[in-house]
């Protein structure tokens, strides 16, 4: 099979022909339809996370949807034909073993969910990394709720999902992001308000400000922003450290909140509000050749959707 492979750091990815996986005892094959790109797999290229990486050299690809190929001895929640999705963590495929910039993934079948007919392969493979980890920042950490303010940092692609999610929650969203095009975007979407700079709405009093830039100055400016007794949930991890005021985080009793992995749950939860047209990814479609060329024009930022790789 066709695989593109990470081997080392700051090199472009291989194109490689690797022998077709075989399902194992509980395992499943899926013959990929859609693999997103992620700006983790631009982290692992570049050194920033690569240590998160099961082996190297390795496929990368952790957003996929696809078909049952092959069922290994033991798997009765799945069959041959079914629609799956494989909600990304650190123990899945693309970060602990080979991912989806290939034809065939082989994984533990506990690891996947089913995909409803109605959701498109395209709109799937974001929910099982950016639109489901959205989710866990905006409900698991965020607590959000109707009638809540919710402020969004950063309206890139799991921007736009948060808040999109907070919206369909009943939330007022309030979207920072320094890119014009992207607020417009974000006014489109429904927001109450758009700035530059989150603090231009701390007189609305946010109960709730999630940053998904992480560049250090948007979590502080998170903290500055933030209402008394407000919570702010940090997802972006643009650069390793910030510096924020201890005394604002003290004397506001501010909680301060991360949220990385989300799990199954989400992943289903975020396949629901899909389903019934709450949340849409803004998705990018392009070739399996074009994956090594796309994820260099997501380095370089700028990029408003997801890439999503489609297989013949």
């Amino acid at each position: 099979m066709r695989a593109w492979q990470f081997t080392e750091v700051n090199r472009p990815l291989t194109l490689v022909d690797l022998p077709d996986p075989v399902a194992g005892d509980g395992e499943l094959v899926i013959d990929v339809k859609a693999a997103g790109l992620c700006h983790s797999d631009v982290s692992f290229i570049d050194g920033t996370i690569t240590s998160l990486l099961g082996h190297l050299p390795i496929v990368l690809g952790h957003e996929i949807a696809g078909v049952v190929s092959s069922v290994g001895r033991g798997v009765t929640e799945f069959e041959i034909g079914q629609r799956v999705g494989i909600p990304a963590t650190v123990h899945s495929p693309g970060t602990a073993c080979n991912g989806g910039f290939s034809e065939k993934v082989r994984v533990k079948a506990e690891q996947c969910i089913h995909i409803p007919d109605q959701v498109p392969f395209e709109q799937a493979t974001p929910a099982m990394c950016a639109a489901k980890t959205a989710y866990a920042a905006v409900v698991t950490a965020g607590h959000a709720e109707s009638g809540m303010k919710v402020g969004v940092i950063g309206f890139g692609g799991a921007g736009t999902l948060g808040a999109q999610i907070a919206l369909a929650l009943g939330a007022k969203v309030y979207v920072a992001d320094i890119n014009q095009a992207a607020l417009d975007k974000a006014v489109k979407i429904g927001a109450s308000g758009v700035s530059g700079d989150i603090r231009d709405f701390e007189r609305e009093e946010l109960d709730l400000i999630i940053d998904f830039a992480g560049y250090g100055t948007t979590t502080a400016a998170a903290i500055d922003a933030i209402r008394p007794q407000g919570r702010v949930v940090q997802i972006g991890l643009a650069v390793e450290m910030a510096t924020i005021s201890t005394q604002k985080v003290t004397m506001k009793e501010i909680t301060y909140v991360g949220a990385s992995n989300a799990g199954k749950h989400e992943g289903r939860k975020v396949l629901e509000l899909m389903l019934d047209g709450s949340v849409k990814s803004d998705v990018i479609p392009i070739s399996f050749s074009q994956i090594p060329e796309s994820l260099e024009k997501l380095a370089a930022g700028g990029v408003q959707g997801r890439f999503v790789a489609f297989f013949e």
